[in-house]
């Protein structure tokens, strides 16, 4: 008797496992969902600072979201504010980039003033004592294809990495509060 209950065990545990590696075979539907709907790209340039920002955007459902990885040298160690903005210029000292990227009838790119809620504020990034950081970002409030959130409309859009760290917080405006000077930047590209 007892080796019957061994043996039905052994059975159930087995159509178990092989149920649960067939649930973890992603489905030809599944593997297209993993192709990006967009790519896009930017070359990150400060004073001695070098990076890359790789953008992909994806569906998600019944949305889109935008992956986000950066990764960049030159800095000096600790948090720095990062945000994409409105225009896809980069003339030191930066400010070419206009404000944070906010489009729509109540917009607001005011670096400072309409902090945090912007369509173009990203998490802090984190640089260690070699002056190296990476990014990993995902984001709903932007695109890379058409549309009315797009990065890649008319004037384009760049990201920005400042000195220092973005407080989340509301401040006056020029406060600093978004994390003061602008220090690298890139234009967004399309891939």
């Amino acid at each position: 008797m007892r080796l019957t209950h061994l043996a039905a065990a052994v059975l159930v545990a087995s159509a178990g496992a092989s149920l649960f590696a067939a649930q973890q075979t992603p489905t030809t539907h599944e593997h297209e969902a993993l192709k990006p709907l967009a790519e896009a790209t930017a070359e990150i340039a400060g004073d001695g600072i070098t990076g890359t920002a790789t953008l992909a955007e994806y569906q998600h459902g019944g949305s889109r979201l935008v992956q986000i990885h950066l990764t960049v040298s030159g800095l000096k160690p600790g948090q720095h504010g990062v945000h994409l903005h409105a225009v896809g210029k980069c003339e030191a000292p930066f400010t070419s980039a206009g404000g944070h990227y906010d489009p729509g009838p109540a917009g607001n790119p005011d670096p400072d003033a309409n902090h945090p809620y912007h369509m173009g504020d990203l998490p802090n990034l984190t640089v260690g004592a070699d002056g190296k950081g990476q990014l990993d970002a995902t984001t709903t409030r932007v695109t890379i294809s058409d549309g009315p959130l797009t990065l890649l409309d008319a004037d384009g859009s760049a990201i920005i990495i400042h000195g220092n760290p973005d407080q989340g917080i509301t401040g006056e405006s020029k406060s600093g509060v978004s994390g003061g000077p602008r220090v690298a930047c890139g234009v967004i590209t399309k891939k």
